[in-house]
This record gives C-alpha cells, structure tokens and sequence, in this order.
C-alpha cells in the first residue's frame, strides 16, 4: 500500500508508528510544515518526510488527512486537481461528514470517515470506520490500517457522533473511574502509586475478560459476588449512589452537547 498522512502531528505520527511496525506499506509519505521532528522516521525504508502534500498525494494511493479542522478544508481544495478515482481518502477530522468532504471533492473518489481515540498511541484505539458509496469496497484497506492500531469497527455515518462519545470522550470516563477507584484505595490505606497500579491493572483485567471470553458484564459479576458479600453490598451501595445512572446521564450530555456543537 502507497500511503501518505498529511498532517503528521500527534494523531498521525501515532498511525506512522503503527504503520511501521506493522510493515503495512509498500512507501510511506509523511507530511508537516515543518519535518524536523520527524526526523526519527528517516531511517525506516520506504518512509519519505516532506512539507509538500501535493508530492505525497501524487505518490500515494491512500491519503490519511490528520490536520486540524480547520485546515481541512483548504487542504482538501488544494489537493483536489490531483485526486483520482485510484485514491482513497480517510478522513480522522471530528465532525467532518463525508457529504462536507464530497462537496469539495466530489463523490467519486472513495471517501472513509475514521474515529479514533487517543489510545491509538499505545496501539489500543477503538476506530469506528463509515464510508461513501464509493469507499465501501475500500473499507478494508482502513480496517486493516487500523486494526494494526487496536480494534475498528465499522458503523454507519449517522452513529458517528455517538460513537465519538462513547469512545473518544469514553476514554476521559474511563479515566475518571480509574480515578476514583485509585482515590478510595489511598482512603483504605494504600500509597497512590499503588493504589493506581492496582486499579489500572484491575480494569485492564476486567476489560480482558470480556474481550476473550464474549461473556456479558452481569455474568462475570455473578462470578465474584457471593450473598451477603463484600462485592454485592459495595454494588450496592454504589447503585443507590446513583453510579449507571450517573454514566449513562454524562454519556447523554455529552452526546447533546456534540449535537449542539455540530449545529453551531
């Protein structure tokens, strides 16, 4: 795969890293205004660093577009006149729909929307992927890229704000648990430190569990909650406090808010 990433700031140096390691590419084109501090990808085969983007597009199939929002649009006029139908455009701009992009590019060209979240830089990102007509059949090429990167799923475009909440503002949630879970082990006597590491480690494994065994949340409960217990009644208690109805009415705010947002 010829790829280029315009843009290679944090988002797309983490792809690069991920792209690299994986050895999914054939040449790599990677683009910043200034490319100096890239310059630790230089001695990787096949990885060229350049400030022109239209150099990278001419030499690439596959065009990953990390830059700011705001300099997506221009990007994307400037780069049109060398777009053909043999590119593929995947897009990692938030609240970018694939009809703005279409407007400026047209609909031939086969367009994915791309949602990662921060974790892509420990290869630990969940990416949902929505394409135009056109892209549908390239959507493999970006499950592949970002499976390299942890996980992706693909969606239709009418769920990606939701999305966006729950995985990339998620991230901010589940760090707030981890939180809090740290703050009540320094509470039952443990140095910070230690109480993170324990809580890290215990939501990695809780979330491993799932993952490989496709059991249900509820069932893996039932397996440490004994009657009269210490896990029920601390369940318990944190129900009555309001905990799922807390997430569940943070997650909708969130979602409210991006709706909100994307009319502005």
């Amino acid at each position: 795969m010829k790829i280029a990433i315009l843009g290679t700031g944090n988002l797309g140096l983490s792809i690069a890293k991920g792209l690299i390691i994986n050895n999914t590419y054939t040449t790599l084109y990677l683009t910043k205004r200034n490319i100096s501090s890239l310059k630790s990808l230089d001695q990787y085969k096949k990885v060229f660093l350049t400030s022109d983007n239209l150099e990278a597009v001419q030499q690439s199939d596959i065009l990953i577009f990390a830059v700011q929002p705001n300099q997506f649009k221009s990007l994307l006029e400037k780069v049109k006149p060398h777009l053909n139908e043999k590119h593929v455009v995947i897009s990692t701009i938030t609240g970018f729909s694939i009809q703005h992009i279409e407007k400026i590019i047209g609909t031939s060209i086969p367009i994915v929307r791309s949602m990662p979240n921060t974790a892509i830089s420990v290869g630990k990102s969940m990416t949902c992927l929505c394409a135009n007509t056109a892209g549908l059949k390239k959507l493999p090429i970006a499950e592949a890229i970002f499976n390299g990167l942890g996980t992706s799923l693909v969606i239709e475009e009418k769920h990606m704000q939701a999305a966006t909440v729950l995985c990339a503002s998620g991230i901010a949630f589940w760090m707030r648990l981890i939180r809090a879970t740290t703050q009540g082990g320094v509470q039952l006597g443990f140095d910070a430190d230690v109480a993170l590491q324990m809580s890290m480690q215990t939501a990695m494994g809780a979330a491993s569990l799932l993952i490989e065994t496709g059991t249900h949340p509820e069932e893996e409960i039932d397996r440490v909650t004994t009657p009269k217990g210490c896990t029920i009644t601390g369940l318990n208690e944190m129900e009555h406090q309001g905990l799922s109805s807390s997430l569940i009415k943070g997650i909708n705010a969130s979602f409210e808010k991006i709706n909100e947002i994307a009319q502005e």
